[in-house]
């Protein structure tokens, strides 16, 4: 990666998925807008947003199907890509720059989470499918 990208954020909305015709055939995309703050303390020693910034973060293949199917709004995520820029289009029509995050990985952080239910290993559920 040339412009590595790590970061916290929040997700603005739940990720959208689409699929997507390429060169070598169709794939998914989950498009998603992240809020990532910066925090510092004030004057009092607590801990506040100073400020912080919003960027467009797309992920492909099985992992964008997991996204979109498992992240909502406002879910605090970990973010681990390739800032890349795009060229996009206003609402006059006008050609801009746009600065995405093109991820590897996208990672749900534990905050705010209640319960987590995990899948049987793979094994096991083909060996059960197997024997029914």
């Amino acid at each position: 990666m040339q412009n590595l990208f790590i970061g916290k954020g929040n997700l603005a909305d739940a990720p959208t998925l689409k699929r997507v015709a390429g060169r070598n055939g169709d794939f998914d995309v989950a498009n998603m807008r992240v809020m990532f703050g910066r925090y510092g303390q004030n004057a009092d020693g607590d801990i506040e947003q100073t400020g912080g910034f919003w960027r467009e973060v797309e992920i492909y293949g099985q992992k964008a199907k997991d996204v979109a199917r498992l992240l909502r709004k406002g879910a605090r995520v970990l973010v681990i890509g390739e800032e890349r820029e795009f060229t996009a289009h206003d609402e006059d029509q006008n050609e801009v720059e746009v600065i995405k995050v093109v991820a590897e990985d996208v990672a749900l952080q534990l905050s705010r989470v209640e319960n987590i239910t995990f899948s049987q290993p793979r094994a096991r559920q083909e060996s059960a499918e197997q024997d029914a």
